[in-house]
């Protein structure tokens, strides 16, 4: 599970714009008074980049957009080593052409990177089909993610699995925001938090209440790439979990322990 690799393709004004739309209504962001101005964030970056991590390491994260416009999502898109891909619309109404630069860049990379064993793809239009093709073709996993309201259901379908964002949204989203820093100082993350983020989302993948002990510490490495037991004074991630009782249960399993939140 800790060597697989994950590459990410956001068509970012895509889901953006969906979630302008659900806010303000069905083709509210295609008129040109609402395209053409900073925009405000409504995407939650990091609670995709958290699932995708539960796939692998991820290796390749690219975004495309006409960023002139998306200023104000500057810290979750740093916080989370997103490539920004700039892409100059050819005309004021016209699409701006994300997704085939998108499409072209997954094919090239499958092809330059066979390591790579997932590609998750952020958008729901429908012209991603021909892509999700190519992409099981190749023997790599397609995973796609758009909203429920304006993803094209022939694109969920093509996918090997596919998730609506709205699953993603969580009552602390907000909580989350709060505490972002902009500090480029790197701060020691509060433990029970950390973990619990892990533990969910091997559940939301899994379904399954009770997570083996030993996938918990690669999904909170890829979460905080800074994170060591011993910042929290202990030898062990066994040692770690076993400090919060109230907060973690532990129980034999076949090969390895199990670990649920409490």
């Amino acid at each position: 599970m800790g060597k697989e690799s994950v590459a990410v393709y956001w068509d970012f004004e895509n889901i953006h714009a969906s979630l302008y739309d659900s806010a303000n209504g069905s083709g509210a962001y295609g008129r040109t008074q609402n395209r053409s101005k900073q925009q405000e964030p409504l995407l939650d970056v990091q609670a995709l980049y958290d699932f995708a991590t539960t796939y692998g390491n991820v290796a390749i994260n690219k975004a495309y957009c006409n960023w002139q416009w998306f200023a104000q999502y500057r810290h979750p898109l740093l916080k989370c080593a997103v490539e920004l891909i700039q892409i100059f619309p050819p005309g004021a109404s016209a699409k701006n052409g994300a997704d085939i630069k998108l499409s072209l860049d997954v094919i090239e990379d499958v092809l330059r990177f066979p390591h790579i064993s997932a590609i998750i793809v952020i958008g729901g239009d429908s012209d991603f089909i021909p892509l999700a093709q190519k992409i099981k073709a190749a023997g790599k996993d397609l995973i796609g993610i758009g909203c429920k309201s304006s993803t094209n259901q022939h694109w969920a379908n093509s996918c090997s699995d596919f998730r609506y964002y709205e699953t993603f949204v969580s009552d602390s989203q907000a909580d989350e925001q709060a505490e972002e820093d902009e500090s480029d100082t790197i701060q020691i993350k509060d433990p029970v938090e950390l973990l619990s983020k892990a533990i969910k989302q091997i559940t939301k993948k899994t379904g399954d209440e009770w997570v083996v002990k030993a996938s918990i510490r690669p999904i909170v490495k890829r979460l905080d790439p800074t994170f060591d037991e011993s910042n929290y004074e202990c030898k062990t991630f066994a040692e770690l979990l076993k400090k919060y009782p109230r907060s973690f249960k532990i129980k034999p399993g076949e090969h390895d322990h199990l670990v649920s939140l409490v």
